[in-house]
């Protein structure tokens, strides 16, 4: 990968911070596409077990290269924005935790993404705005994500208004975690990150995956498919092995099996 992205991994956990920082980390074409890539690969590796993406310098991603987005034609926009979706959905089909360590800006498809990951943790200076409706093209594709994470009276707030809000009104509502010193951000950041990494990776995978799945299914449905992914996941090498070191008193030795 080029330095589009700069990508570091220890101790199970892979950073990877979008470095265009005096572009304010613009998600252009090029930087969806591997970002796409890169997904994918740590989904393959049983090694990766949590995934956290920050921005280089003052800001987390500020959306769509908009220079991208001037006098083109029907079939590149349409490519673009299937790259956008391609990317979100990469996010939650990957079996890890994908973590967004929020500092500073966070716009449009910026924001976009921080409502996309599992979760998120912003540094007290992060913002966050989806502001398309001021240049005239409303932010739809970052609708989908924020108004599932934030519900639609705030999300049409933020969406029609084009307002900035605070990092507390942004963990209020629900679009984040929590809210942290500036200066504590990658340190909370990565303890949450090995925290995870401390179940079975297995078990973290089928979780994630049961979440999307149930999440706008019925009450009644949602409880007939999770019974069944329990019902198969008790069966698995791991939840023995964790159901029997918590009875023994004992670290679990997870085989991801």
């Amino acid at each position: 990968m080029d330095d589009n992205l700069l990508i570091e991994s220890a101790q199970g956990v892979v950073s990877i911070t979008l470095n265009r920082p005096r572009k304010r980390n613009p998600l252009s074409a090029d930087v969806m596409k591997e970002l796409i890539a890169v997904l994918r690969e740590i989904g393959r590796r049983r090694e990766d077990r949590v995934v956290i993406v920050a921005g280089a310098g003052t800001a987390f991603s500020a959306g769509h290269d908009l220079g991208e987005l001037r006098d083109r034609d029907l079939p590149f926009y349409r490519e673009i924005f299937d790259l956008c979706c391609e990317l979100m959905t990469a996010i939650q089909r990957i079996p890890q935790p994908v973590i967004a360590s929020v500092g500073g800006v966070a716009t449009a498809a910026g924001c976009q993404l921080v409502a996309t990951c599992d979760l998120a943790i912003a540094g007290e200076s992060a913002r966050f705005a989806t502001p398309g409706v001021r240049i005239g093209l409303f932010c739809s594709t970052p609708m989908v994500a924020l108004s599932r994470a934030i519900g639609r009276k705030h999300a049409m707030e933020m969406l029609l208004s084009g307002r900035m809000i605070d990092a507390p009104t942004a963990e209020k509502w629900g679009l984040i975690n929590r809210v942290v010193p500036d200066s504590e951000l990658v340190r909370e950041t990565r303890e949450l990150a090995l925290e995870i990494a401390e179940a079975s990776p297995l078990t973290i995978g089928i979780g994630k995956q049961a979440f999307y799945a149930q999440i706008d299914l019925d009450q009644a449905k949602a409880y007939d498919y999770t019974k069944e992914v329990m019902s198969l996941n008790a069966l698995a090498a791991d939840a023995q092995e964790g159901i029997g070191a918590f009875l023994d008193k004992r670290q679990p030795t997870w085989c991801g099996r």
